[in-house]
């Protein structure tokens, strides 16, 4: 008598496995949709997708700028990412110029230089422009525009704190900056991040010339 009701508890529990087994994928939580591979085009294209609850979500497919953040001067600004030139994950992202969350990216330096200029009456990234003959602080050997007294004494008073990493100049001086990408443009429909500094920016750096490296030893 027990052997029988075992098996019949066995029987019943084969059979709810199977009934759970055939109704995967059913119901609207396990819902999986096709990824977004957003590209970097100048085709801008979003899609509004409805999701679980009424809400929606922005599917980016194409984008080709965001507002980046330079996180040391505390100031944002929309630019154009031009290139991806790293990806942790996967080369093929690379290659393909895909724009995923934490993808190492290129983009516009002039709106930064430009407010870096406003903001503190020096222009930066004239190493190369000037020559090599100049002196590393020759980056303020730029022709003065007619200004009141108060404003120079605020500019003053800025530049007292004032610094600026050698390789951000460096990169001012080529026009484009590292920068890593935030938000999930499949997700919200946006391209946005901030701009590389210190550590993380030599970190990323020495990772690039490894991979240079690796190319050109094949």
């Amino acid at each position: 008598m027990a052997a029988a009701k075992s098996v019949t508890a066995a029987y019943s529990a084969l059979s709810l496995l199977q009934s759970c087994q055939c109704c995967e994928g059913q119901h609207g939580y396990e819902l999986g949709r096709q990824p977004g591979n957003t590209k970097l085009s100048s085709n801008v294209t979003v899609r509004r997708v409805r999701v679980r609850g009424g809400n929606f979500k922005f599917r980016a497919l194409r984008l080709d700028s965001g507002n980046f953040s330079w996180g040391s001067e505390a100031t944002t600004r929309k630019t154009r990412i031009l290139d991806v030139v790293y990806n942790s994950s996967n080369n093929e992202l690379v290659r393909t110029q895909t724009l995923v969350k934490n993808a190492i990216i290129q983009i516009d330096a002039t709106p930064f230089r430009q407010w870096y200029q406003q903001h503190y009456g020096i222009e930066v990234g004239l190493k190369k422009k000037l020559g090599a003959a100049n002196a590393p602080g020759d980056e303020k050997q730029v022709e003065e525009k007619k200004v009141s007294k108060s404003v120079k004494d605020k500019l003053k008073a800025r530049d007292v704190n004032r610094s600026l990493d050698s390789h951000l100049d460096d990169q001012f001086a080529t026009g484009r900056l590292y920068a890593c990408i935030s938000s999930r443009p499949g997700q919200c429909g946006r391209c946005d991040g901030y701009i590389l500094e210190g550590k993380e920016l030599e970190f990323y750096q020495r990772r690039l010339l490894r991979k240079k490296g690796k190319v050109a030893g094949l």
